[in-house]
């Protein structure tokens, strides 16, 4: 019997958090994601919101800006909780730097691939309506595409290397956005 990292319990006895521990110390079993994608999303944000209070563009209509950015942050939350939710209730990390251990296709994710990276673009545009601030807006696209480029790729050849053609045929019917 296999004993953890902390060598004081017995693998077949470890939590979730500590097997997953265990495994994505091999890389190879995870995909290998080396910054969190919701540090990108508070990256591009904070840095749209201070450029937007140094440099402001136009200010935005305050009813209309907030009322979108309240639906928007509700519906980020739904969705990505939602999604959280599966993936917790299937045993699987909702860390891409963590083994995957089930391949989740109900729910959310019989409409969009991503549903947590849906989800967290949602928050992150409606705190930027809330604020009132067209410079986070004008981020958005890098910050999708930094998180597609050293989150979402990495995370789907994972996912295909796992997975297989069970992986490759929900890529086809599966839109990765919307």
């Amino acid at each position: 019997m296999r004993i953890c990292d902390a060598g004081r319990i017995p693998a077949i006895l470890q939590c979730e958090d500590c097997s997953a521990l265990a495994m994505s110390e091999n890389r190879s079993e995870s995909a290998g994601v080396k910054i969190p994608p919701p540090l990108v999303f508070a990256g591009g944000l904070i840095l749209g919101l201070v450029i937007g209070v140094r440099a402001p563009l136009v200010s935005l209509p305050p009813w209309p800006a907030r009322t979108a950015g309240v639906i928007l942050l509700a519906g980020g939350l739904i969705l990505g909780g939602w999604a959280r939710f599966i993936f917790l209730r299937r045993g699987t990390s909702v860390r891409p730097d963590r083994p995957v251990t089930a391949l989740v296709l109900s729910g959310p994710f019989r409409i969009t691939r991503n549903p947590m990276y849906v989800g967290i673009s949602a928050l992150y545009a409606g705190i930027a309506l809330l604020c009132r601030s067209v410079w986070p807006l004008l981020l958005l696209p890098l910050v999708l595409l930094v998180v597609q480029r050293t989150a979402i790729d990495r995370e789907e050849a994972h996912m295909e290397r796992r997975f297989g053609a069970e992986y490759r045929n929900y890529k086809a019917r599966v839109r990765r956005w919307l």
